[in-house]
């Protein structure tokens, strides 16, 4: 709605104290062309709204101007008292910091909103765990979070996932939690790179600062690199028929393959399925849980494979029973 976008310049004015057309058109996700209109809209409506020209120019608000729209709203009000994962916290050391935090915040609040701020926590929960998660120490987090604030270099020993380790030094730009799982984004020789915060072994912040790539963007960042990582896993596929009754297991919590359905159910109540895993061995040990209810039709060295193990395991039964 044009309105926020108004009220939202005016707030972005106050806060930056000076911004381009181009900033203000990025951060609205508009056309510069819409901002000039809206800057004439705000002028126009009294508001003390000038341009500044030169090299350092941009659009201002008059110095003392202090606008009243920063009130927060009813519905507004919970995105700013949502609870953040106290294993995170934890994990940061934030903990106490955080809950202190909120307690000022509530403080400043109108009597009719405080009420419902101080509810939000009974009534929104987020659990970032996974069902099976494995407990992962983060022994030198606050190590690399001091890196982070500070802007200085990190001498730290990284064990890889083949076992080998490695002496780095290097320049911590972010932390990025993935569920309870977390990395190190640092540039190193010139790269920016992920590391996973339980495999380093050792960490220290030296003396020696560092300069932020312009321009970078820790959320952009780890999207695309996670859109990378996904696409660069390897894949192995399989086509098969399964029972209909049994097909909505396929996608209950703890199983990984993706799912796509060729053809629907038959009269005998046999769908077609395309199941997309990893590598040869997860497709083995999942197809073979579902036991006489899905039937592997390619490929040919797939059938053949769980055909020999479910030999072996017969033959195990067999002699044990003797």
């Amino acid at each position: 709605m044009r309105t926020d976008r108004l009220l939202a310049i005016l707030l972005l004015l106050q806060t930056h104290k000076r911004m381009t057309t181009s900033q203000l058109a990025a951060r609205l996700h508009v056309s510069e062309r819409t901002i000039h209109r809206d800057l004439e809209v705000l002028s126009s409506s009294g508001f003390p709204v000038y341009a500044e020209r030169g090299k350092h120019g941009g659009w201002k608000l008059m110095e003392h101007y202090q606008s009243k729209l920063a009130t927060l709203g009813p519905q507004e009000l919970p995105t700013l008292f949502l609870p953040v994962p106290a294993r995170l916290l934890r994990d940061l050391g934030m903990e106490k910091d955080a809950q202190l935090a909120q307690l000022k915040l509530l403080e400043t609040l109108p009597e009719n909103l405080r009420a419902t701020a101080a509810s939000i926590h009974q009534r929104i929960y987020l659990d970032t765990s996974s069902w099976h998660a494995a407990e992962e120490t983060h022994e030198w987090l606050p190590v690399l979070l001091t890196g982070v604030w500070e802007e200085r270099k990190v001498a730290m020993r990284y064990t890889r996932s083949d076992g080998s380790t490695r002496e780095r030094m290097v320049s911590p730009l972010g932390l990025v939690a993935k569920g309870t799982v977390w990395y190190l984004i640092a540039a190193v020789d010139g790269e920016i790179r992920n590391y996973r915060v339980n495999r380093i072994t050792r960490a220290e912040v030296t003396d020696e600062s560092f300069e932020r790539p312009a321009g970078f963007n820790l959320a952009a960042y780890w999207e695309e690199s996670s859109r990378r990582f996904v696409e660069n896993l390897p894949r192995y596929e399989a086509r098969v028929r399964v029972d209909a009754a049994y097909f909505p297991r396929l996608s209950s919590p703890g199983r990984f393959p993706l799912i796509r359905v060729l053809r629907e159910a038959d009269d005998e109540g046999w769908m077609e399925v395309a199941l997309q895993f990893q590598v040869e061995e997860e497709a083995c040990a999942f197809i073979m849980g579902a036991g006489g209810r899905m039937e592997i039709l390619e490929p040919a060295a797939l059938r053949e494979k769980v055909k020999r193990l479910a030999a072996e395991i017969l033959q195990l039964y067999h002699q044990t029973e003797r």
